[in-house]
Formats: structure tokens, sequence, C-alpha cells
């Protein structure tokens, strides 16, 4: 038995002294493959574009792999097979760990669930104004960016309500990813007075998870996972996380960039909104893939048209042409606009773009659906013509625990935080003295907004009524028409998020052109049916 246990002891020692002495082999002299580095040397031999946005900026040290996996295989399938792209907001966390921590921080000044058809809302006659339009369903004042995705998959005109927070209301300010957090009820599911809205360009302010999925402007490609008419449901199941870092800095030189394909779209074709006093902007447009998407590069960061990637005036959703009435389905690319217009000139934009959102219920008035002009509003502005950008007031700048400056990323209401937002710009002011300012400049706007609700539930109650008594069609289209005209003029200001602070003047002046048209349709409609009464 010793015997046969020293036969194995010599045969293990033989091998052991095999693998530690040298031999006379090749294999065995050659040297171990030098681990691939991922920078310049081996990318930008393909990427000269990749190679002009990082090369001498402060990401220029970052290796590919940092955002990249699977690069080995990119390389070996001479790019068949494209590499695995990180695009998580926690990448960049790892260094931007303060700016990172803030963007998800609960800002628990922006209330939940604050519709804004009540009493005590923005708007409290929406249900009549819209009628029959999905927002009547749920239309809710915005709170933090952290939220942007679970509060338009919760809201009650979304999925029939199809989609809840697993922990119910316990998850209301709950951060992070999206199906963590919400849980799907299945597609027989649906709550009573709830819509099953939402379309797919909707969704791509909210999250930049598709970034690489969907085709510039949302068009068809077999390269493209999404488009604009692909089905909602199963979109939002694909998206996880909220708007990211890389809406609005590039992850290659950490320029300052917009990657909301529409809004590059209408700036490369020449819209001046964004405009210096030289009429141009300094945005550079860069197609990738054969133009399957573009971005557009700053040299100088403008908040003014990072924010404008969601905080404008578009048209997503279904429609219909103003002259033929003919049904505009997601197709046609008119649903992914951005007129990029002022509020009055809007409606004149809109009837050459041959596009409304619904008719009126009572009316049937030719109605355009607005969303959140705040950049649009903005644009001209007292603080705009004074060079102030969006982050000076919502994105102020604090220390971190070495006492180092970053920019919060905790988008702020400057109302609630006016020494950070404020006195920057005002220092020989007071918290006291500009809250003041503000609260007389919102309850103003705030009094004509009711005002034109009114006038407009008057000019509602008026048509139906000549209606009843037979008025002629030729008053009634003219009736419609001012409705269509007084609706833009109001429904601005309630879709904007500001109560009027970002532009006053321009608010009044819509607001009091809004009124003058309810007004002068109820006095046609009144004259008309007095007519019709009078007796012989």
């Amino acid at each position: 038995m010793w015997k046969k246990n020293l036969a194995v002891l010599a045969a293990i020692g033989g091998a052991m002294l095999a693998i530690a002495l040298p031999t006379s082999s090749t294999a065995a002299k050659a040297k171990p493959a030098a681990k691939t580095k991922w920078d310049g040397k081996t990318c930008y031999t393909c990427h000269d574009d990749i190679k002009a946005l990082k090369e001498g900026t402060k990401h220029a040290k970052l290796g590919c792999d940092v955002c990249h996996d699977e690069l080995k295989k990119h390389l070996d399938s001479g790019g068949e097979v494209k590499p695995v792209t990180r695009i998580d907001q926690t990448v960049c966390g790892k260094c931007h760990k303060y700016q990172f921590e803030s963007f998800y921080k609960v800002d628990y000044e922006g209330q939940a669930r604050k519709e804004k058809g009540v009493p005590t809302g923005r708007s409290p006659m929406m249900d009549k104004l819209l009628a029959p339009y999905g927002f009547t369903y749920e239309h809710n004042e915005p709170r933090g960016h952290a939220f942007m995705v679970t509060d338009q998959f919760v809201v009650d005109r979304f999925a029939g309500g199809r989609f809840q927070y697993k922990k119910r209301w316990w998850d209301v300010d709950a951060v992070g990813k999206t199906w963590n957090i919400l849980e799907d009820k299945g597609p027989d599911f649906k709550m009573g007075e709830t819509a099953k809205a939402g379309n797919p360009t909707c969704i791509q302010c909210k999250t930049s998870d598709h970034i690489l999925k969907w085709k510039f402007l949302g068009d068809k490609d077999p390269r493209a996972k999404w488009d604009r008419t692909s089905d909602i449901i199963a979109v939002a199941k694909d998206t996880n996380n909220i708007m990211g870092c890389i809406h609005c800095h590039d992850p290659h030189g950490a320029q300052p960039r917009i990657v909301r394909d529409e809004l590059i779209n209408e700036i490369d074709k020449g819209a001046k909104m964004f405009s210096g006093k030289d009429g141009k902007t300094d945005l550079k447009v860069i197609s990738f893939r054969e133009g399957f998407r573009k971005i557009g590069v700053m040299q100088k960061v403008d908040s003014r048209m990072m924010c404008a990637q969601c905080h404008v005036e578009y048209a997503c959703g279904k429609g219909f042409e103003f002259d033929s009435g003919k049904g505009i389905g997601y197709d046609d690319q008119r649903t992914n606009h951005m007129p990029l217009k002022q509020v009055n000139d809007l409606l004149t934009h809109y009837k050459r773009l041959n596009f409304y959102d619904f008719k009126h219920a009572v009316t049937g008035a030719r109605l355009v659906k607005l969303q959140h002009p705040e950049a649009e509003t903005y644009s001209g502005s007292v603080h705009d013509r004074n060079g102030i950008k969006c982050d000076d007031c919502h994105m102020p700048r604090m220390k971190d625990k070495s006492g180092k400056l970053f920019t919060s990323h905790m988008v702020i209401k400057p109302r609630n935080h006016v020494k950070e937002a404020c006195l920057r710009c005002h220092p020989d002011s007071t918290v006291e003295k500009k809250l003041y300012q503000i609260d007389a400049i919102q309850n103003y706007i705030k009094g004509k907004m009711r005002k034109s609700e009114y006038w407009l539930g008057q000019l509602i109650d008026t048509y139906a009524e000549a209606k009843r008594f037979g008025v002629d069609e030729t008053t009634l289209a003219k009736a419609r028409e001012k409705h269509e005209e007084a609706h833009v003029l109001w429904e601005w200001w309630t879709a904007e998020n500001s109560d009027g602070f970002h532009n006053p003047d321009l608010a009044r002046d819509s607001l009091a052109a809004s009124i003058t048209a309810s007004k002068e349709a109820v006095a046609l409609l009144n004259k008309a049916i007095e007519e019709k009464t009078k007796k012989p």
C-alpha cells in the first residue's frame, strides 16, 4: 500500500516540477497576451467622430470600457456585434456623487397627485373646457424629476390604472428603478373612470433608456426596437429609469448637449428661439449611424435648450387635419412635433401644419391640447433678455462636504428658495420683499386665468343654447373659430407651470385676448338667439 502511495506522490511531484521548470517549447516562452486597452488607440480607428468629442476634454482619460461592455466581441466581429452601452445614471454617479444624489433627492415641496381640475387647482373648469379629452381623467401639477416616469405610468389617463405602486400609497415618494416601484396588474385590469391613453413619443422626454433603440424622430427602422407606432405598454415595460445625465451631458467629453430628436430637428432647420444676437446658436448637430440618431453639442451650457427637451409645447398624440378632418396616426411625423412658437402665433402655426388634437364635446371646435411651454414662455422675458437661464434659478450652486461647489440637480421651485434663486442677482432685496413680488405676479395672472375660464364656459353654454334654438350653421361656425382662438390663449397658461411668473406681461396680454375672443363669440351667439326668439 505504501508503495502505491509513494508512486502517486512521485507522479504529483513530477508534474509540479514540470510546471515549475522552464522548457524549450516556443509556446512556453511566449509572454501572456496583453490586456486590450480600450482607449483612443484601439477605438478611434473606426470612431473618429467620438475622438472629436472626447480628445482634450475632462473625460479624455476615461477608457471606453467605463461605459461600454462586450468590446472584445465588438472588435473581433469587425463591428457586427454592437457593444453594450451602460446609460444608467449610477455610472456617472461614481465620479459625480453629489450631483447624482441631489438628482434623486425627493423634493417634498412638490406635492404628489395634485390635480389641476379641482376648485383649488390651477384649472378648476378643466373638465368642462377639455371635454372629452383624456386629460380630464387626471391632470396633475408636476413634481420632481425623480418621479417623471412613475407619475406618467400611474396617472389615471394612462393605462386604465393597470400600473400601480407595489406598496400602494406608501410608495408615492419611492425613487429608483421603475419596476422596483410599480407593478403591472395585467391587460384585463381596468379601474373605473380611467383612460387608456399614452404614446411612445411622450416617453422619450421622461427617460433616456431608449436613446439607442429609437431612430431620429421615431421613424420605423429595422435597427430600432421602438418607434412612434409601437405598443405603448411594451415601451413602458422596457422603461426602467428616469431621464438620465446623458440627456444633457455628452458622456464622451462631458460637453453640454441635447438629444431630444425634434428639438434638434427644429433648431437645425433654423428655429430662432435660442439664438444669440447674431441669429444663431452654437449648437453643432452630429449624426451617428447614417442618421439613425443625432445629438446637438454646445460649447457653452445653455440650459434653455437643455430644459426645452421636455419643457416645451409639442404634439405627440394622434390628431386630425383642420381642413379635411382626416385622422392623423402615429405613422405621421406630425405626432412628434415642437412648434417653438410663442402663444400668440401658435394657432396659426398648427393650422398651417394642419393638425389639431380633438373636437370639443359641446361646440365641436377643433382644439389643440397644449403641453408645458415653459421654454417658449420664458423666451423674450425680462430675465431672458438679461441672460438668466433656467439653471440660474432652478439649480442652485451648493457646497459638498469638502466645501467644493457643485450644481444641485434637484430642481427647485424658486418661490420656496428665494435666497438661493433670487438674492444672488438681487442682493439689495430681501426674501420677504421678493416673495411678496412673486405672489403679486402670480395672484394677478391666476385671476386672469380664472376669468378666461369663466368666459370660455359662457361661450360653451351659450353655444349649446344657440343650437337648441336652431341658430344657423354660419353663425355657429364663427363661434367655433372664436372658441379655437380663445382656447389656445387660455390653456397655454394652464399647461405652463409658473402661473405666469416666467413672462407676466405676455401672460396678461394673451389671457386678455382669450377673454375678448370668448366675449365676442358669446355676443355673436346671443344676438343670433335674440333674432330667433323675436316675436313676429
